[in-house]
């Protein structure tokens, strides 16, 4: 079980793609100009956080409601 996800700031993303380029499992993709996370796909391992030149990746925990 995870006990943490990558989230994406929508507001912050430009879509530089540079997640795209580090994520090992091909779990980020661009659409519509923004990064978008295949949580199926998803590790979790936080590589793409620091690769994001805007910050609008982040490795957070999910809630407690099943998020």
């Amino acid at each position: 079980m995870t006990t943490t996800i990558i989230v994406v700031n929508s507001d912050k993303c430009k879509a530089s793609g540079e997640c795209t380029k580090v994520c090992p499992q091909r779990a980020i993709s661009i659409k519509s100009g923004k990064a978008i996370i295949d949580y199926d796909k998803c590790d979790s391992d936080g590589i793409c956080v620091p690769a994001c030149p805007q910050g609008a990746i982040e490795l957070t925990k999910p809630d407690k409601k099943g998020g």
